[in-house]
Order: structure tokens, then sequence, then C-alpha cells
């Protein structure tokens, strides 16, 4: 049983017309274009390149929706390190999500994340942290992650508000510290 779910779930069903699944190796072009476009000024396609080479990259949750057989928009949840003193446990980080900027404001990025944090839920996770927007995540069930005693490194431009938490279950009351992200992330940073 999880414990973020939101009322109002029906939202965040898929547009119709998108295919959501899991990513193929034939959609690797694809979901480069998908976040050159969406971030033209970062490194956030090389960044995925570089996750999937690393134990941190859970293929069935790297998903991608599809329109008309198109790679339009791709997410992935990852595993991170939850560093608590000297304890250390895996955790479940989304990052990244990227949409053409074409088909956004559809729902698609909103139900890529719906998607991936099921499966995260699926596979057990306890929880799933990202840095994103608050406004944007909060109405998906996330929550500032400070008040839950998790900590994220965030870029200078980032406001402490935008490390977030979706708790999935309780049943880990010890689930604090600081979340250290895989390597890839070092070798992108913008």
């Amino acid at each position: 049983m999880t414990v973020d779910q939101h009322p109002s779930r029906d939202a965040y069903r898929v547009p119709d017309g998108v295919l959501i699944r899991a990513e193929t190796p034939e959609d690797a072009p694809g979901i480069t274009a998908v976040h050159r476009a969406a971030f033209p000024r970062g490194s956030v396609d090389r960044l995925v390149e570089l996750l999937r080479d690393t134990p941190a990259y859970v293929p069935d949750m790297s998903l991608v929706a599809i329109i008309d057989g198109r790679v339009v928009g791709h997410v992935m949840i990852g595993i991170a390190t939850l560093r608590d003193g000297s304890r250390d446990r895996p955790i479940a980080m989304l990052s990244p999500l990227g949409v053409l900027p074409e088909a956004q404001r559809r729902g698609i990025g909103s139900a890529l994340v719906d998607r991936v944090v099921e499966r995260a839920d699926g596979r057990g996770e306890p929880a799933v942290v990202l840095e994103g927007d608050p406004a944007f995540y909060g109405r998906l069930g996330f929550v500032a992650a400070e008040e839950r005693g998790i900590y994220l490194p965030l870029p200078g431009w980032a406001r402490p508000e935008c490390a977030q938490i979706r708790v999935l279950r309780e049943t880990v009351p010890s689930l604090r510290g600081r979340v250290i992200y895989p390597p890839p992330f070092d070798l992108v940073a913008d």
C-alpha cells in the first residue's frame, strides 16, 4: 500500500494516442533528441548515456512516451545512495524527465512520472527523490525532501524546495540522510 497516493490519479492518465513503455536500445537516438530539445543548454542526453553503463541504471524504470512511432518523452529512475552517518542504503532517484517542446503541456510528462513511480513502487522502493520544480512535481505527490530529513545536493541556481521526495511506503521510518548521486552526475554537472 502506498502512502502518498494522490486523489486525482485519473488526471494523470496517458493522453490519447500516447504509448508509454520501457525504453529499448532502438529508442536511444529518440531519447537523445528529446533531451537535447528539452534542455538545449545542458548535457542531459549525455547523462542518460552515462547512466546506462552504471549499476544505477534500472532498465525497467527508464520509460519512453511514443506518438506515431516517435519518442516524444523520456523519464528515468535510477538508484542513488542515501548516506546517514556511516550507513549507506540505495534510494530511487528520478532524473531526468524530458518531453519534446512541441509535445509539452499535454500531460505526457505527468503520465511518465506517474508510470515510473508506479514501477518503483512495484519494485518495493520506499521512496523516490528528485530535484525539480515544486509546482509541477507537487501535483504528482512530491513534497520537500528536507521535511522528511532527506537532503539532496542542489546546483547553485536551485531553491531548497526543489529537493523533493515522494514516500511510497512507511515501512522504513529511519529513511534519513544525504543523497549521493551516481558518478555520471559529477561528469556532466552544468
